[in-house]
């Protein structure tokens, strides 16, 4: 799997302004996670921009992925479609949840988010259908946003519901990608804004090497994916066994 995210960051180019620093996570056959690469971007990309970051992942070795999760970036699932035919492309479930929170009052959080849980754990994509109309229904009027949100990432969200519990709870979670952006925002946040992109990058990049000094991280989180690799290898017809050889 490879997890693509942005964490935006403060630069200063004339005036300080958000840009965004995309993250690129790998778990691969073996369950190790790996940073792939870190990228600035000025939040316009597409696909031509991903194109050239996927071959290049691609030009380094990463010959197959069996599933992409990203927070529907726009040109990206074109990209992904070029570089690698057979991946599916899966829009991050926690993402989705806080976009959604975006456009809503603080007080209404809860009930959304109660509303929502039966779509995203829906056992097929028609029982999700009828649980995003009872969604809808209830909060349609009051907040067209978020059903337009979930309407337009609806082909990227449903890929997950034909899989495997184990492999939902991945994409549901995002812990892979959630839990290293987590170190790498308070590592950006803690030195305010920046002078230039490469100043940015540099922070990003350092915050990365300190993720895990000792290793003893790494050796728990591939632990921790022993059952998800066998659902995916037996999802994916045998793809993840054939890449290991």
């Amino acid at each position: 799997m490879v997890f693509i995210d942005a964490i935006h960051v403060k630069i200063r180019d004339g005036a300080v302004a958000n840009r965004p620093i995309y993250v690129a996570l790998a778990v691969t056959t073996e369950g190790r996670r790996e940073i792939l690469g870190v990228w600035a971007g000025d939040g316009g990309e597409g696909a031509k921009h991903w194109l050239h970051i996927l071959t290049e992942i691609k030009n380094r070795g990463v010959s197959d992925v069996l599933m992409l999760v990203c927070d529907g970036l726009k040109g990206l699932p074109e990209a992904v479609e070029t570089v690698w035919p057979q991946t599916i492309v899966q829009t991050c479930v926690v993402q989705l949840l806080r976009n959604s929170f975006r456009y809503a009052a603080r007080q209404d959080w809860d009930k959304i988010a109660k509303l929502l849980e039966p779509v995203y754990t829906a056992p097929t994509e028609e029982a999700a259908l009828d649980r995003f109309a009872e969604f809808a229904d209830a909060w349609g009027r009051k907040y067209p946003a978020i059903v337009k949100l979930w309407e337009n990432a609806w082909e990227e969200f449903t890929p997950s519901l034909r899989f495997d519990t184990e492999i939902r709870r991945i994409v549901r979670t995002a812990n892979a990608i959630e839990s290293v952006n987590a170190r790498i925002r308070r590592a950006v946040k803690a030195r305010g804004h920046y002078p230039n992109e490469q100043a940015a990058l540099k922070c990003v990049y350092m915050a990365i090497l300190s993720l895990d000094p000792t290793g003893k991280g790494q050796a728990r989180w591939t632990m921790r994916w022993k059952t998800a690799l066998n659902a995916f290898d037996i999802t994916f017809d045998g793809r993840l066994s054939a890449a290991r050889q």
